[in-house]
């Protein structure tokens, strides 16, 4: 029997490399946070949100259905002012993050994108940060994303996780031994 073979958790079959080892396993802090991006956000989606139910409330008291017109711009408010924060919760809260002897793991499974598993090697030459303290964030890599009709770079690690500071010690490890 292999020894490597013993050695690779289930479900791991065919995506590690034979002689590559699991170091960390972890799952982010899933709970909803505010931060000021959700502020502005918050802010316009209840004065949009506002608008709406006034107006539902004025075209019912001319009667009919017409009223209901509105339902959606309400729902439209509620949702700039509230989506954010919700939707990041669940985003944390179906993703998981693996730390092997090379590479960076994020899997994710979500209603819109559906399973996704994404790596990324950690090298000698990889740039690493630490972010917050307990939940903490280490990023490893960055992707350009559209944000207000400008490129942006945005970081991508292990989001909110309670052992940032020991998975970042890990990764500097490997690049250690890399180098």
């Amino acid at each position: 029997m292999n020894v490597a073979a013993l050695k690779t958790q289930p479900g791991w079959e065919g995506i590690l490399d034979q002689d590559e080892a699991i170091l960390w396993q972890g799952q982010p802090d899933g709970r909803m946070t505010f931060g000021a991006r959700d502020l502005a956000a918050g802010l316009f989606g209840l004065v949009f949100a506002g608008f709406a139910l006034i107006w539902m409330i004025l075209a019912a008291q001319a009667g009919g259905f017409f009223w209901a017109f509105g339902l959606i711009h309400f729902s439209v408010g509620v949702g700039i002012g509230a989506g954010g924060p919700i939707w990041r919760s669940y985003r944390l809260r179906r993703t998981w993050y693996t730390l092997t002897d090379r590479r960076a793991f994020i899997a994710t499974d979500t209603l819109t994108s559906g399973r996704m598993l994404a790596t990324y090697p950690i090298t000698a030459d990889t740039v690493l940060m630490l972010e917050g303290k307990d939940p903490g964030s280490v990023f490893f890599a960055s992707v350009t994303r559209r944000i207000n009709k400008r490129d942006r770079q945005v970081p991508l690690g292990f989001e909110r996780i309670h052992d940032a500071r020991n998975v970042m010690a890990m990764m500097r490890d490997i690049q250690k031994a890399a180098r």
